[in-house]
Parts: C-alpha cells; structure tokens; sequence
C-alpha cells in the first residue's frame, strides 16, 4: 500500500462520517423541536489518522492489506448521553435502522461488561452505505455510545495509554481502574436524581425560548415598525428577565404580542 494512496482511501471514509454525523444531529434536533428530552446530547465524529490506522495495524498483526477489511473502526461516530439510561434509548434508535440506512454487523456490551482497564462504552459496529462517483459501496464504521464520565475518563485514559505506549504503570493503572468506578458510581448516582434534573433543564429551556421570542419582537417593532420606545422596552426586558420567573416573562411576551397587533408587525 503506496503513502500516496491514503487520502483515495480514506475519503469513503470520511463521507461515511460527514453522512452519520447529520443523520444523528437531525435526529437530536427531531426531540428538541418535539420539546422532548433528547438521549443524544453530544455528537462527534472522526476518521482514523494513518499513524493510528498503523499502530493498530501492528499492534495486531494485520497485514497493510488487510487493513480495510479486518480494522472495523477507521471511521468512527461517538455519541454522548447525559444519564445512563439515554444510552440505551439510543441503541434502540439504531437498532430500528437496522437494515434501512445503517446495517448492524455486531454490538459489543463494554458497560455491563466493562473492559479489564474500567473502560466502558456501547459499541456498535456498522456498514454504512454510500453513493460515490463509481458507485454504491459500505463503509465499515464504529459508533461508541457513553455518557460524560465514560468519555472523560476514556479520554484520559487513551492519552495516558499513548504515553506509555500501551505499558502503563501498574499503580497508574490501579488508580485509572478506580477512578473509573468513581465515574461509573456518579452515572448511578445522576440517575437518582434524573427527575430533578431534567425539570431544571426544562426550565431553562422555556426561559432561553420565551427569550427568543421577546428579541424577535423588540427587532420586529423596531425594524419594521419603528418603534420609538425601543429604550423603554429594552430596560423593561433586562427587569423582567433578572426576576427570573418565567411566568413574568410569558407575561411580558404577551404584553409585546399586544403591542406588535396594533403596530401590524
């Protein structure tokens, strides 16, 4: 395999991603608008680079021409959640594309099954198809699914790992294993209080929207309208919103609705 051949060989790869990361965006966005909680909080994605591509190609033994076939997460989506229990309402998610956008190849169960190190995540392994210049062609990807903690700790983890080139320190890795646990007991933990949380997000949520709502107004009266007590609103705004009660704020916004009837905006 020719240096030179890595970026015809990785582009496939790269569309798979660009592909995977908007199918997972909209789908974010779908429970946003619904005014639903959405198990997807954080959606990334990226192409292994040809130095990581290498290292794990040695490091178990596979051929530089078997590398397509045999290594299963050149291209790679990750998906965040804020609780535990979002990460399975994201499996289910996949699972029901199975077979139409997204083919399942294998899941792997590194959460309840967690890995010698105290890694944990949910693998699912895919074929994705997409449509090149020359055609149809499936596009082996990865897609790790894992809350906050699971990903700071992995994150940290994988530098320290690379440090010491796959031979960390025993007492290092004791510490590492612990702190895992300690992040996986704080994901129960957030559990027990999931419901709390979740109203606090949906309050902030209305506020930012109500927010929105008034700005468009203000800007309506004064673009279209030309408003002369822009000043006067403005102040009266900041007024409401320090009293942080969303009720004011409806209050307000309905004041403003008023307002923009009679001016016809």
């Amino acid at each position: 395999m020719e240096i030179a051949d890595w970026g015809k060989i990785l582009l496939p790869y790269e569309q798979a991603v660009d592909e995977l990361l908007i199918k997972f965006e909209r789908l974010k966005k779908e429970f946003e608008r619904e005014n639903k909680h959405s198990p997807i909080e954080i959606v990334a994605g990226r192409v292994k680079g040809v130095g990581s591509i290498l290292e794990k190609a040695n490091r178990k033994n596979i051929p530089y021409d078997r590398i397509e076939e045999e290594i299963e997460d050149i291209a790679g989506i990750r998906i965040i959640c804020r609780f535990v229990e979002d990460i399975d309402r994201v499996i289910q998610l996949i699972r029901r594309r199975d077979g139409k956008d997204i083919f399942i190849s294998e899941e792997r169960d590194y959460i309840n099954n967690r890995k010698k190190s105290g890694y944990r995540s949910y693998h699912i392994l895919v074929r994705y198809p997409i449509i090149m210049s020359k055609g149809k062609r499936n596009v082996k990807a990865e897609i790790q699914i894992r809350t906050m903690a699971m990903n700071f700790w992995a994150t940290i983890e994988h530098s320290i790992k690379y440090k010491y080139s796959g031979n960390v320190p025993d007492d290092l890795q004791a510490k590492l294993q612990a702190l895992a646990e300690t992040a996986y007991n704080m994901d129960m933990e957030m559990g027990t209080v999931r419901g709390e949380i979740m109203d606090a997000i949906r309050i902030i949520e209305v506020k930012n929207k109500l927010v929105d709502k008034i700005r468009d107004k203000i800007e309506r009266l004064h673009r279209d309208a030309g408003f002369e007590q822009l000043d006067e609103i403005t102040k009266k705004f900041y007024d409401v919103y320090a009293l942080n009660d969303n009720k004011q704020l409806i209050e307000f916004d309905e004041e403003l609705a008023i307002i923009a009837s009679l001016y016809k905006v």
